[in-house]
């Protein structure tokens, strides 16, 4: 029986533990708070000079000679360089003794000792415990083992209930506490998996001391949450013990999965932060499945026991009940996915036997039958691509809808006039949808991991190569994998793998029976019809499989691309077998990395990327983009595809005109005059003339031509922060560029009137009174140019300002501010190029929120959903007066695929009601953000008209200090969420929220849960 001594755990207070501080170490401690323990008790304290201390009374039970184990581990790692910083100190008492003693109440014995504090927060306090964090837990860990190899001491062997060596003795005795049947029997399961498939392996595997308690309450994280957080230091040494060295990660890893989303990606950065330090041997790694499980069993069966004798202690329960939710996901994950997943992360093939199985089929492969009555080696199959980027899907309402792609499929291999197509290997595909392709974690399913053989229904089926039957089934829902067949291969001693045929006919599986033997060529069932592959056109799905991970004929054809490395040493390429040429990519994809180093090598550096670790983005379909991966992202940030990414009827739009003519504007065609009649439609009198271009840039250097041709004057008044474009020119007239890094500030030809920021500007609120304050500065700068002797050009505001933070213009601004420049002899333009088109639901052009008829409007980007289209519309007068002899001319601009896109675009806005849509979704979402703030203080203010939304975020709502570092953070990890986000503002403080106006109310929902979580984690706190 192993001794358990939580029950006598010492029961000092507080003020006792000042006084032995004083008495035995000469301490004055100002400060005091008792700390978590099991079986000791510990005092934080602080003293008035120097640094902080821990105060650690051992229990009665506890022998010096364990105690003296701590302490010489200690002495010995603080000669580590490495380590020297990374662990406490022992402090001596002021008789020079490294361990003191005292009597408690009870008249009991207690040894104390005093530690230097680490500085530093707990792991388990950290959000989130990212990947890199969870590897340098591993790595500390690792080099602390490395130290302790070559240490010995008398009481290292002591037994310890929590030593995993021990684990049947220990569950034992305290699974009995563990009251519910079902749990027990989950414990027991684990126990004898442990049993048969480590205890046996123990005495061959290496033994040294370890810490044996590395869970995230004693690895210790630097304490600035501002900066990227390091692993800093160890503590708690109370379970060292002499045992076997593959422990330490397996007790690391399984408490660092707790109450994870990914509890596979967390082990798999443990265990490779580990062997990066102290390589794990290939028996250690193919362990560490069951020694995590194992853990977790010790830890409930003890936690069970601890809870009936100290019912009040909390501390004692505190991983319960994640530990139980671990030890459900363990038991249904296959330990062998585990064990891969682990040897991948340490760098080693995942699947151990791949490159035998690999050989030994490139070695065989001329020997191999075909696998259909048409010999794919010796035909010209249609090779059909499915990945993300494919133009094959293009044009699909649903690139889902298995009907949809059906109809393709077969679309395609009637032009191709051939009977038989290839689906590939090894291809990310978005054409996997439904609740059996989405993990656990929600990343679902997209990488294939078979083979697609096209063919007719009812076409033989032959075995490649001999083998047996291991087993078959119809795989009705939810697998809607159809009939299959799977054979099991032994063609050599010691090498085993199995060839799957899945998407057969019903009447395949007929007289079947396991072990049944099948000679190479042998027919071994029919191609069925879509009704029993989920809608599909009928085909061979092909496969060969390592292991089955426990699984049958139903094993998954799909994975992850987390996990793309250990899917595809485990499921090596089926064209081993069927030998089909030509099935790579006709021209060779680029890795991320590669795309990278072009960018930087051929194009210019001004050019910026969005995110510290770039997106590869190679599809957009409404309001998502997806990447290489096909993982799906929320684009809350492009309003330049206003309707929607690739919406069909732009798209169809474009190619209609494209395939008819696509020429300049010398020539007469109906598309130009019917958009313009179109786009004026939507705009007040006298607004009537029209001019096309193809950028946001050029309408706005085009508005400013016509201004100051109009007025004969070139002096301008812009709004601070205000962005217009590219051009020199426009660059002048955007303070957000000229006066940013690299500008040169504001030209003496532009004058910049106040930003009216309701929130953080000089006035504040989005009263009239406010809008008239901000607007007579405006007057003022009008008369300055007066003054000046110069003219006044006019005016360009944006009707919401974009770059200047998402800002909402306070009521009657431009009323006002328009009054004054008309005043003084200027005309009044509006950009509306991030906000018009519906954009802020109320109207469809956000000037007419302010009341206003501008004399120029601008507009770009939402114009054309992505097509280089843009327009300036004005008066008849100020059009007039352009016309002063120098003809203006835009080769493309009013081209007539332009002109088609653009009223397509028209059309989609009225008939889909997308500016009702903005109004209704962008309102949920504003009031969803708005709740937010009363959970976070760092939201400090949230904005917007319809789909035009700023957060801004402070990190003091009295002062409204910027919280610039923490909007960045906050970017960065929605894009881990799956929301793509942007930053605003000159503070650079502002969430910018644009989506497409397609964006829902789900949406809405979705962006908002991701934001709480991430407006929680410590960097944004």
């Amino acid at each position: 029986m192993i001794v358990d001594v939580a029950g006598q755990r010492p029961q000092f207070t507080a003020d006792q533990a000042v006084a032995l501080v004083h008495e035995l170490y000469g301490i004055t401690a100002v400060s005091v708070r008792e700390l978590p323990s099991d079986r000791d008790q510990n005092f934080y304290l602080a003293a008035a000079k120097g640094p902080a201390y821990v105060l650690k009374i051992a229990a009665a039970a506890e022998e010096e000679a364990v105690l003296d184990l701590q302490n010489r581990t200690l002495l010995h790692l603080a000669r580590n360089p490495a380590l020297a910083t990374a662990v406490p100190r022992l402090c001596p008492t002021v008789d020079g003794e490294s361990m003191a003693s005292t009597i408690d109440e009870q008249g009991r014995l207690h040894f104390v000792r005093l530690l230097t504090h680490l500085t530093g927060v707990a792991l388990a306090d950290v959000k989130p415990q990212t990947q890199s964090l969870l590897a340098e837990n591993g790595r500390l860990l690792a080099q602390l083992d490395a130290a302790l190899l070559d240490f010995a001491h008398p009481a290292m062997e002591r037994r310890l209930h929590w030593d995993l060596q021990h684990a049947q003795e220990t569950i034992s005795s305290y699974a009995r506490y563990i009251k519910s049947p079902e749990k027990r029997a989950l414990v027991d399961r684990f126990l004898e998996r442990f049993l048969l498939e480590v205890a046996p392996h123990l005495p061959e595997l290496r033994r040294s001391v370890i810490h044996s308690d590395g869970n995230d309450h004693n690895i210790i994280v630097s304490p600035d949450k501002k900066a990227p957080r390091h692993v800093v230091g160890l503590i708690d040494f109370g379970d060292m013990v002499y045992s076997y060295t593959v422990f330490e990660p397996a007790i690391a890893a399984a408490y660092a999965m707790l109450d994870k989303d990914d509890p596979l990606a967390v082990a798999a950065a443990v265990v490779g932060g580990y062997h990066a330090e102290l390589p794990l041997t290939e028996q250690e790694l193919a362990l560490l499945p069951t020694l995590i499980a194992i853990r977790l069993c010790i830890s409930v069966a003890l936690s069970a026991y601890q809870q009936v004798e100290e019912p009040d202690n909390p501390y004692l329960s505190i991983s319960e009940r994640p530990a139980w939710d671990l030890l459900a996901r363990l038991a249904e994950l296959p330990a062998g996915l585990l064990h891969y997943s682990l040897r991948a992360a340490c760098g080693l093939e995942p699947y151990p036997q791949h490159e035998t199985l690999v050989s030994w089929l490139q070695a065989n492969q001329n020997t191999f039958a075909p696998l259909l009555p048409v010999n794919a080696r010796e035909a010209a199959p249609l090779v059909l691509d499915w990945s993300v980027g494919s133009a094959e899907l293009n044009g699909l309402d649903d690139m889902v809808d298995v009907g949809q792609v059906s109809q393709r499929i077969l679309a395609r291999l009637r032009q191709a006039e051939t009977s038989l197509a290839i689906g590939r290997y090894n291809e990310a595909r978005l054409v996997y949808a439904g609740p059996m392709f989405e993990e656990t974690n929600g990343e679902r399913r997209t990488i294939h991991i078979g083979l697609d053989l096209f063919m007719p229904p009812g076409m033989p089926v032959y075995a490649p190569l001999a083998g047996t039957v291991h087993s078959f089934a119809d795989n009705d829902a939810p697998l809607d994998y159809g009939p299959a067949i799977l054979l099991a291969h032994e063609p050599q001693p010691g090498l085993t793998f199995y060839t799957l045929y899945g998407h057969l006919s019903r009447d395949s599986l007929a007289g079947l029976v396991p072990g049944q033997v099948v000679e190479k060529g042998q027919e071994i069932g029919r191609i069925g019809d879509s009704d029993v592959n989920g809608g599909w056109p009928p085909h061979l799905h092909f496969q060969i499989i390592g292991d089955l991970l426990g699984h049958d004929a139903g094993f998954p054809g799909v994975a992850a691309a987390s996990q793309r490395p250990v899917w595809l040493s485990l499921c090596p390429d089926p064209n081993l077998i069927a030998g089909i040429p030509g099935l790579l990519p006709a021209v060779p994809l680029m890795s991320k990395e590669e795309i990278l180093a072009q960018r930087q090598a051929h194009l210019g550096p001004s050019l910026s990327l969005s995110y510290r670790r770039p997106l590869e983005i190679l599809r957009g379909w409404g309001q998502y983009l997806y990447d290489e991966n096909g993982r799906k992202y929320l684009d809350v940030v492009n309003n330049v595809c206003h309707v929607g990414h690739s919406h069909p009827r732009v798209v169809q739009a474009l190619a209609r005109q494209a395939v008819v003519l696509n020429t300049n504007t010398r020539y007469l065609h109906p598309n130009i005059v019917r958009y313009a009649e179109r786009l004026l439609a939507t705009l007040p009198e006298p607004l009537e003339v029209c001019f096309f271009v193809c950028s946001g840039s050029e309408a706005n250097e085009l508005a400013l031509r016509l201004a100051r041709t109009a007025t004969g004057a070139e002096d301008m008044i812009v709004i601070d922060g205000a962005y217009h474009g590219n051009t020199a020119a426009l660059i002048d007239i955007s303070p957000y560029k000229h006066d940013g890094p690299g500008g040169k500030g504001t030209p003496p030809h532009v004058y910049k009137a106040l930003m009216p920021d309701p929130y953080r500007g000089q006035y504040k609120g989005y009263s009239r009174e406010t809008g008239a304050r901000y607007a007579a500065h405006v007057q003022e700068l009008a008369q300055q140019v007066l003054d000046s002797g110069r003219g006044l050009a006019g005016i360009i505001a944006e009707s919401a300002l974009g770059c200047g933070g998402q800002i909402i213009l306070p009521e009657g601004y431009l009323q006002e501010a328009f009054a004054h420049v008309r005043a003084a002899g200027g005309v009044c333009i509006v950009d509306e190029v991030q906000v018009g088109f519906g954009r802020v639901g109320t109207h469809f052009w956000a000037f007419e929120t302010q009341e206003v008829v501008p004399d120029i409007v601008t507009m770009g980007k939402p114009i054309g959903n992505g097509h280089p289209l843009a327009a300036v519309v004005t008066t008849r007068a100020i059009a007039d007066a352009f016309a002063n002899g120098m003809e203006y001319f835009n080769t493309f601009g009013g081209n007539p695929v332009s002109c088609a896109v653009g009223t397509a675009v028209l059309d989609v806005v009225e008939e889909e009601g997308l500016q009702e849509n903005a109004l209704r979704a962008g309102g949920y979402l504003l009031e969803r953000l708005a709740g937010l703030m009363d959970r976070h203080a760092l939201v400090g203010d949230v904005r917007g008209l319809g789909l035009f939304i700023g957060v801004e975020l402070v990190r003091d709502r009295e002062t409204l200090e910027p919280a610039a570092a923490e909007a960045s953070y906050v970017v960065e990890r929605m894009k881990e969420e799956g929301v793509l986000l942007s930053i605003d503002g000159p503070l650079h403080n502002v969430l910018k929220l644009k989506p497409p106006i397609v964006f829902s109310m789900e949406d809405a929902d979705f962006l908002v849960r991701a934001l709480d979580r991430v407006l929680a984690e410590d960097a944004a706190q």
